[in-house]
């Protein structure tokens, strides 16, 4: 009866261990179909707002319900078709606007890395499985989007559009699970041969120690890893940055132009107000094309015009567009267009500056730095994912706009990504070992000082003439004492100097550097911090501290050890003006094979007995 119950209680444990990792899956691919369904209601929201303030609509409210269907799979990377043209021919829309591609990639990176904070009382799920239920959950609802959006005035490919509408929720997935999961560095990483035998539990011996040293370069890899991401980011945040303020100077210069091509678009402020939404959903695309431009290939501007610092070549097709106002006028580029590569300059600056403050912090010794090879390569491996991280936006801020001319309209995005890469490695790695050799150059010649080159002070600052020993104090020095000469041998004839050196030597404060009573409180403590400070050592004149090199403690036998004992009887029996005895002498040769007798101890109070006879 016993064993029946016990069998039925794991199973119902197991039924319910199920039944809890059923619940949170569907969750999930709940919070999936959630992050689709506000995506679409966002963009849906403002196409009714318009649709709505329009004086003119030209459809009811399905057809602004199926144009707002196209723009939010337009988002997802799928070409729209215009079939109503005034040439009668279908006309392709394929420029992403960047803008509404943020909001879905947020809301399905929020619900992938919510999906693994489990609800209370169910399991956690594993990031494989929280990637796959919220990537499935949205993908089925873009599913049946694609299906509705197939009648409307905006119509897509569906075979195409079905292919091209699962990447960005997986991508968007993946980022968000790794995020949660503490950001890990990869599988690659952690199949590392260092991490492996890390995890071994032989630490002894050989074993032990090729353990520790394979754990010790795995973190490493590990840490260049983590700077070669921060690099390459903040490289493609300047390019993206500076071209963004390139279009935004342009602009300015051009405001009358832009602002004349408001009124060519839309009559009524309503269709302004769409033309203003749809500009500034395009102004990501619009930084991506200044970075471009920065970088030397530019950007086309019909299938026979090319825009670039050094000129504008071809005849342009520019349609009435606010932001096409910015594009400069035709002819060979001129100063203020060749300023434009102060960008990627910059770019590859901040790629050496982010290696190198990891690489060579300040105040870096020469053996602490990274060797000059592992930060030229980790330098070199930023810039290449610098060239990445831009000629991936570069690859979908452009697209065609039409038949005819207009099927080219952008950048390049594999010309981007190799301007890109020769910017930033040829500029960021001289940078970079430029840095690195400044720096552990200044910390080697200025700040540390070395023992070795200091000017040995003569014995006479101590003792005056020799033969004359001035008052002692309590640790048996002389009370002005400030160095005694190191090269005084301790088996030299007992005087004043050679028990003064002796003493010198077996006080290991005296040889940092340390004032005794500072010793006699605190202790000889350590002079010389890892990091190159020299906070604990004795203060100079001008308040600064110096720097010592690292010592050794005596060990405790060298206390007692015979020929110490006579230096320092020597030392008290001077300073007291011979008034002591002699130091005992040691006793005779044992003989061999026999234990050597300790010195007999005299009796404190030798009892009175018979006088010896004359």
């Amino acid at each position: 009866m016993t064993q029946v119950s016990e069998r039925s209680t794991t199973l119902s444990s197991a039924s319910a261990a199920e039944r809890g990792r059923a619940a949170a899956l569907t969750a999930a691919f709940l919070r999936g179909g959630l992050a689709a369904g506000l995506g679409l209601g966002a963009l849906a929201v403002l196409v009714i707002a318009a649709w709505i303030s329009s004086p003119y609509p030209d459809s009811g409210a399905g057809g602004a319900l199926h144009i707002a269907a196209a723009l939010w799979l337009l988002a997802h990377g799928a070409e729209l078709v215009r079939p109503d043209t005034l040439s009668g021919v279908p006309a392709p829309v394929g420029v992403v606007p960047l803008l509404f591609v943020a909001l879905p990639v947020w809301l399905v990176y929020r619900s992938a890395r919510d999906a693994l904070e489990p609800d209370e009382g169910r399991p956690q799920l594993t990031a494989l499985g929280a990637m796959c239920t919220v990537a499935g959950g949205y993908v089925l609802v873009g599913i049946a989007v694609v299906v509705y959006a197939r009648g409307g005035p905006l119509s897509t490919d569906t075979l195409g559009t079905a292919l091209k509408l699962p990447v960005l929720p997986v991508l968007s997935a993946a980022a968000g699970v790794w995020v949660a999961s503490g950001r890990p560095l990869g599988p690659l990483l952690d199949r590392l041969p260092g991490r492996k035998a890390s995890d071994t539990s032989d630490t002894s011996g050989v074993a032990g120690a090729a353990a520790a040293a394979a754990a010790v370069g795995a973190a490493g890899m590990r840490r260049r890893a983590v700077v070669v991401m921060r690099s390459a980011t903040a490289g493609a945040a300047v390019l993206l940055g500076g071209g963004a303020l390139l279009v935004a100077c342009s602009l300015a210069w051009h405001a009358d132009a832009a602002q004349a091509s408001f009124p060519q678009l839309a009559a009524a402020w309503s269709g302004r107000i769409a033309v203003l939404l749809l500009t500034l959903a395009l102004v990501p695309n619009a930084a991506v094309w200044g970075a471009s431009y920065a970088l030397g290939p530019g950007f086309a501007l019909g299938t026979s015009a090319t825009v670039t610092p050094l000129a504008v070549t071809g005849s342009p097709a520019l349609p009435p567009f606010p932001l096409l106002a910015a594009v400069p006028a035709e002819g060979p580029g001129t100063a203020v267009t060749w300023a434009a590569g102060i960008v990627p300059v910059l770019a590859g600056v901040v790629i050496a500056w982010f290696t190198v403050r990891v690489a060579a912090p300040p105040y870096a010794e020469r053996d602490e730095a990274w060797s000059a090879r592992d930060t030229a390569l980790a330098a070199a491996v930023a810039g290449v994912g610098c060239a990445v991280l831009i000629a991936a936006p570069a690859a979908v801020a452009g697209g065609p706009m039409g038949t005819g001319r207009l099927v080219e309209f952008g950048p390049v995005w594999w010309l981007t990504g190799v301007a890109a890469l020769a910017w930033t490695v040829g500029i960021g790695v001289p940078a970079a070992l430029a840095v690195r050799a400044w720096r552990v150059r200044v910390r080697r010649g200025t700040d540390v000082v070395d023992v070795a080159d200091k000017p040995e002070k003569s014995n006479e600052s101590e003792v005056g003439e020799v033969g004359e020993v001035g008052e002692m104090d309590a640790t048996g020095e002389s009370a002005g004492s400030v160095d005694v000469p190191p090269d005084v041998s301790p088996d030299a004839p007992v005087d004043a100097t050679a028990a003064k050196a002796a003493w010198w030597r077996r006080v290991p404060w005296r040889r940092a550097g340390v004032p005794p009573e500072k010793a006699a409180d605190d202790g000889p403590g350590p002079v010389e911090h890892e990091n190159g400070g020299g906070g604990d050592g004795p203060p100079t004149l001008d308040g600064a501290h110096q720097t010592h090199e690292p010592y050794d403690f005596l060990p405790m036998d060298a206390w007692h050890d015979r020929d110490a004992q006579e230096a320092r009887w020597a030392a008290i029996k001077q300073a007291s003006g011979g008034l002591m005895a002699d130091f005992p002498p040691s006793p005779g040769p044992s003989a061999p094979g026999t234990d050597p007798k300790p010195d007999p101890k005299p009796d404190p109070k030798p009892e009175p007995g018979p006088k010896a006879a004359d």
